[in-house]
Parts: structure tokens; C-alpha cells; sequence
């Protein structure tokens, strides 16, 4: 089995791709199917977060890219910047991981939350698509750096 504990530069020639969603992008140790089929066992720093376009080193030398996988998501849109920022504090405040852009607001779909937003006004509709939530205030904005969110209640 390959064995992985080294985050490369982006610059690396790519030989293998392992895609995963978000969930199992946050563990530091994990044994994955690659996409070729082979097997690859992830030992990583404590607290790493893998992003999209990742590149890992394997024990044979290859490089690995990590590619987000679609995961069925809740997407609000809208052009009132006050109700997606109310919708961003609420989420928050539930700590959720969010995914922020131009046009609105992403989170791993949950009906109950959906029906949180409905409430405040706003229409979230389901989506398939890749999963790449902010990094977290503590991240520094590393590609892999641990989130706000890792740790214990």
C-alpha cells in the first residue's frame, strides 16, 4: 500500500488522483482508494485540511492530486447582501462549515438548516457540486491549514 505525509507545491507533475468529499479531506489519517484503484494510506500533520488541487507525495515517489468530490449541497443565492450575511451568522452560529462566493452561500445539504433559512426569508435549493468551505479564522488562509472549527466542544 502507498503511504502519503508530504503536501507538495502546486507545481508537481500529477500521477494519480484521489477524490474525496469534504469529510474525509479533514482527516489526517485515513486509508482511500485512489482513482486508479490503487490503495493509499494518508498520514498527514494533526489538523490538516486537504484541499482541491492538493498534490501529495507517495512512498514511491508519484504525486497524488486531491480532487473534491460532488457532495449534495444547500445553496442560497440571492442579491440582498443583508439577508446572505444573516444567513452566514446563523449558520455560524450553529458552526457549520460554509463555502462563501459571489453569489451566495454553500453548506452540506440539512433540511432542518434549510427550513432555518426559509424562515429567515431566503430560498435555499439543493446542489451537486464540489465542497470547499472557508478556511476558518485561525487558518491564515493556507491551503491546508487546520480549521477554526477543529476542536472540541
Amino acid at each position: 500500500m502507498l503511504k502519503a505525509e508530504q503536501i507538495l507545491d502546486a507545481g508537481s507533475n500529477v500521477n494519480d488522483t484521489l477524490t474525496l468529499p469534504f469529510e474525509l479531506r479533514q482527516k489526517s489519517r485515513l486509508v482511500a482508494d485512489l482513482d486508479s484503484g490503487r490503495q493509499i494510506l494518508l498520514s498527514l500533520p494533526r489538523g490538516t485540511v486537504l484541499r482541491h488541487g492538493a498534490r501529495l507525495r507517495a512512498s514511491d515517489g508519484s504525486v497524488v492530486e486531491v480532487r473534491a468530490a460532488k457532495e449534495t449541497l444547500s445553496v442560497v443565492e440571492g442579491q440582498n447582501p443583508i439577508e446572505l450575511a444573516r444567513a452566514a451568522y446563523h449558520l455560524g452560529n450553529r458552526h457549520v462549515p460554509l463555502q462563501i462566493d459571489a453569489r451566495g452561500l454553500r453548506y452540506q445539504h440539512d433540511h432542518v438548516l434549510d427550513q432555518m433559512l426559509t424562515g429567515l426569508g431566503l430560498s435555499p435549493h439543493v446542489f451537486e457540486g464540489p465542497f470547499e468551505p472557508e478556511h476558518g479564522a485561525y487558518g491564515h488562509g493556507a491551503p491546508h491549514a487546520p480549521s477554526a472549527h477543529d476542536h472540541d466542544h
